[in-house]
């Protein structure tokens, strides 16, 4: 018999068995597809006007639409007083599972400190959210148009 051709049923059952892990490995790696969980009820704005809450002392808070990333959905909230922004808050975000929750629990005040520096949505990205922040950047710039409207 050939030397190649020899039956090695040891050799078989390891790569059958690496395989096999291989293959678990990756399918569990997988991020299952669920429907986005809204980390709070996003506030209804009527079309055409802006979302702006006056006070006495000229402040107002403005909600920007609702921008979908791959992740979920990303809505701030801004408050305007005197023509600056006072605060900035993530009022929708995805919350499906913990890595998520991680992401979001160090890039949301990452952004929130950049948006309130830059008094604008000329903001970086967080290393590691860049969904994330793509989705705060739009949201942030759409409050920001509807305060000027």
């Amino acid at each position: 018999m050939h030397p190649l051709r020899k039956n090695r049923p040891l050799r078989r059952i390891v790569l059958a068995s690496a395989a096999t892990v291989s293959g678990l490995v990756m399918l569990l790696s997988l991020k299952p597809h669920t429907p986005p969980r809204i980390a709070a009820a996003p506030v209804p704005v009527p079309s055409g006007s802006p979302a702006a809450v006056g006070g006495s002392s000229g402040t107002r808070s403005v909600t920007g639409e609702t921008a979908q990333t791959r992740w979920g959905p990303v809505q701030v909230r801004i408050t305007v007083e005197g023509g600056r922004i006072t605060d900035v808050t993530a009022v929708a975000y995805p919350t499906d599972n913990p890595r998520d929750q991680e992401i979001n629990s160090y890039a949301l005040p990452a952004l929130r400190r950049e948006a309130l520096a830059a008094q604008s949505a000329d903001i970086d990205s967080v290393s590691g959210a860049t969904y994330t922040s793509d989705g705060y950047r739009r949201s942030l710039q759409s409050a920001l148009d509807r305060g000027r409207g």
